[in-house]
C-alpha cells in the first residue's frame, strides 16, 4: 500500500502530535492529583502502594481496552508504567515539604494488625506518616538500620500465644533502641469468599501466632487444617486471590474490608481481653514525654555462678523497682545458654536505676539497655499503676 500524499500525511501527524500532547497535559492533570492523594495518605497514615486497588484498577482498564478494540495486555503494560511513575512522584512530592513526615515501617500488608496498629499510633500526627509494609520482622528491621524508615513497629507479646520471639531476637543484635510500646486490643475474625459457609471450608491460613490465640475455636472442626502464612492480612489476600471456597483466613475484620471477603465468624480469638503489645525500634533513643511512667527494657546474661538470677532479681526488688517482665531466650552462639529480657517500670537514667545496674553489673556476663520510653497504661500490670516519675532522668 502506498503513502498516503504528503499533505495527507503531514496532517495525520499533525492530529497525532496533537493528541500526545492532550495526554501529556493529561498526565501532568493526573500528577497534579497524585499530590493530593499522597497529602491525604499521610494524614491518615495509609501506605502510598495499594497494591489491591492497583489490581482492580488493572482489572477495569483491561476490560476497557478490549471493549475499546485495543489489546488489554499493551495497555496493561502501559498502565503499570503510569502507576509507577504515579508512586514515584508522590514520593518525590513528600521529599520535597519543610515539614517532613515520618517514614513507619512494620510487618504485613494493608490490614494487618500492625498495619492498623501503626495507623492508630501515628495516624493525624502533624508533618503526616509514610507507611510501608515490610515481607518479614527483620526487613522492617532493615529499613531502620540502613536509614529506609525512621521507627518500626514489631509486636513482642501476645496476652494469649505470649512473646514473638524473633522480635526479641532481632533487639538482641543491638543496632536497635526501644522507643515505645503501643497495646492493641485484637479481635480474630475467620473471613472467606463471598457465599462461603462455615462447613464448605477446609484450611484456615494465617500467621502462626493468630492459628494460636484461635486454638479454642478451631478445636471442636477438625475438618478445618490450619496452614502457617507470613501475615494475617496478607493470608486473606490470598484467599481472595485465589477464590476458593474451601479457603479461609484468620484475620482482621478491616482486612475483610480491603480485600473484599466475608466474615464466617467474628471474635473467634480464645481470650475475649485478647491484646498485642507492639514497640516502636529506632537507631536513637527519644525523650520521655513529662509525666508519663517510664519502662525500660534490659537484655542481660548471667555470670557462672549459683543463684545469680535470683540475687539480680532481689536487687530491683530492694531499690523498689518493679518488674513487669522476665523471658529467656537461647543464646545461638552458646549451647544451652540464655539471655534475659527484664521490662521494669522506671527510667534507665534515673539515679536509682543506674545504682541497681551497677550492683547487677558484676552478676552478668552481659548487660544493656534496650530502650527507656513511655509505658502505655494498657501493658502496664493492674497492680503496677505507679512508677517513677519521669522528670529528674532527663
Amino acid at each position: 500500500m502506498s503513502d498516503p500524499p504528503a499533505p495527507l500525511l503531514g496532517s495525520l501527524r499533525e492530529r497525532i502530535e496533537d493528541i500526545d500532547r492532550q495526554i501529556i497535559a493529561l498526565l501532568a492533570q493526573r500528577l497534579r492529583i497524585v499530590e493530593d492523594v499522597a497529602e491525604a495518605k499521610l494524614a491518615a497514615a495509609s501506605p502510598f502502594r495499594d497494591r489491591v486497588r492497583e489490581d482492580l484498577l488493572l482489572e477495569r482498564l483491561r476490560g476497557e481496552a478490549a471493549s475499546a478494540g485495543l489489546d488489554p495486555h499493551q495497555v496493561e503494560r502501559l498502565y503499570r508504567v503510569v502507576m509507577d511513575m504515579s508512586v514515584a512522584h508522590q514520593e518525590a512530592a513528600v521529599r520535597r515539604r519543610d515539614d517532613t513526615p515520618l517514614r513507619v515501617t512494620y510487618q504485613g500488608v494493608e490490614g494487618s494488625y500492625s498495619h492498623l496498629a501503626a495507623q492508630r499510633t501515628y495516624g493525624g500526627r502533624p508533618g503526616g506518616v509514610l507507611l510501608t509494609g515490610a515481607d518479614s520482622f527483620r526487613a522492617a528491621a532493615e529499613a531502620v538500620v540502613h536509614g529506609a524508615a525512621d521507627p518500626a513497629l514489631l509486636p513482642i507479646e501476645n496476652t494469649t500465644a505470649g512473646s514473638i520471639n524473633e522480635t526479641y531476637d532481632l533487639l538482641a543484635e543491638g543496632l536497635l533502641t526501644i522507643t515505645g510500646e503501643v497495646v492493641s486490643a485484637i479481635e480474630h475474625c475467620l473471613l472467606a469468599v463471598p457465599g462461603t459457609r462455615l462447613e464448605d471450608l477446609r484450611v484456615v491460613m494465617s500467621h502462626p501466632q493468630a492459628l494460636a490465640q484461635c486454638q479454642t475455636f478451631l478445636a471442636p472442626h477438625p475438618h478445618l487444617r490450619p496452614q502457617v502464612e507470613l501475615d494475617t492480612a496478607g493470608s486473606a489476600r490470598q484467599v481472595r486471590e485465589l477464590g476458593d471456597a474451601t479457603l479461609a483466613a484468620i484475620a482482621s475484620a478491616s482486612a475483610a474490608t480491603t480485600y473484599g471477603l466475608e466474615i464466617v465468624a467474628r471474635g473467634i480469638q480464645t481470650e475475649r481481653g485478647n491484646a498485642t503489645r507492639f514497640v516502636e525500634v529506632a537507631l536513637r533513643p527519644a525523650p520521655v514525654p513529662e509525666g508519663r511512667v517510664a519502662k525500660t527494657s534490659l537484655v542481660l546474661a548471667l555470670a557462672d555462678r549459683p543463684g545469680a538470677l535470683g540475687e539480680i532479681l532481689m536487687r530491683f526488688a530492694a531499690r523498689g523497682i518493679s518488674l513487669t517482665k522476665l523471658e529467656s531466650r537461647p543464646i545461638p552462639s552458646a549451647r544451652w545458654s540464655y539471655r534475659f529480657y527484664l521490662d521494669a517500670l522506671g527510667h534507665a537514667a534515673s539515679e536509682t536505676f543506674q545504682a541497681t545496674l551497677a550492683e547487677v553489673g558484676p552478676l552478668t556476663t552481659e548487660l544493656r539497655v534496650l530502650g527507656t520510653y513511655a509505658a502505655d497504661p494498657g501493658g502496664l500490670p493492674p497492680a503496677a499503676g505507679g512508677g517513677e516519675p519521669v522528670g529528674a532522668a532527663r
